[in-house]
């Protein structure tokens, strides 16, 4: 392949409409409007089948988003961090404003797979965090953390569910984070998931899986969070030995 082209030569009719609209999209910038499928077909001379998949696939590049019921020029993707660092850091690095709405935060007991990453018992209880994320009041993605009550007893009374939980563990309780292990993959949102952070299904997301632990070894947080693919990059940097 070189640049999208397959040695035979032969270019899917779709691919090179979707190239003619990625220039179309670096002439209208960011929130400009795209022309309808049927201004699309009639400029290119295709079908508006042809236009629709050209456009699906720069919507789940995040290319472009959807407003209302036309389509618009989407901006940048935020990067997060592969680091110790918070959602709310990594965001106002960018000079955009975070911000989280609270699903709920109950009691349950941890179970085997859980207690054992948390290094409790199975039927000892955790706290389960979950939030939805925001930048600039725009849902990007969903977040559980888990926590043993036995360390952090007083979540539900002095937590504030719209701030930054590290900020909480670090400025309330004095707890250092030192280590985390991190997983990615890709995934599809189940319905649920889709619902709160207001996606199509069909829309690939970024699953991250972390367990955190302190200055001492201990485990602090297990932390699953779902992150829109079209509206985010993660970045980390690489040293040689």
């Amino acid at each position: 392949m070189r640049a999208g082209i397959p040695e035979h030569g032969r270019v899917p009719k779709y691919y090179a409409v979707k190239t003619e609209l990625e220039a179309l999209v670096d002439q209208l910038g960011e929130g400009g409007a795209v022309p309808t499928e049927r201004d699309l077909a009639a400029r290119y001379g295709v079908a508006r089948e042809t236009v629709r998949q050209a456009l699906r696939e720069l919507l789940l590049q995040g290319r472009l988003r959807r407003r209302g019921r036309g389509t618009v020029v989407a901006g940048p993707k935020l990067e997060q961090p592969l680091s110790l660092v918070s959602y709310t850091e990594g965001v106002r690095r960018q000079g955009r404003v975070p911000g989280r709405s609270l699903i709920g935060l109950d009691r349950r007991p941890a179970g085997q797979v859980l207690g054992g990453q948390l290094d409790i018992a199975a039927d000892d209880p955790v706290w389960h965090l979950e939030r939805v994320l925001l930048a600039d009041d725009e849902r990007v993605g969903l977040e559980s953390t888990y926590v043993p009550v036995a360390r952090f007893p007083a979540l539900d009374r002095e937590f504030d569910p719209d701030s930054s939980f590290y900020a909480y563990l670090r400025e309330r309780l004095g707890v250092r984070f030192a280590t985390a292990e991190e997983k990615i993959e890709t995934v599809l949102a189940t319905p649920r998931e889709a619902l709160l952070i207001g996606t199509p299904p069909a829309l690939p997301m970024l699953l991250l899986h972390r367990l955190s632990r302190d200055t001492g070894g201990r485990p602090v947080e297990r932390v699953r969070s779902l992150y829109r693919g079209d509206r985010f990059s993660f970045t980390t940097r690489l040293s040689g030995d």
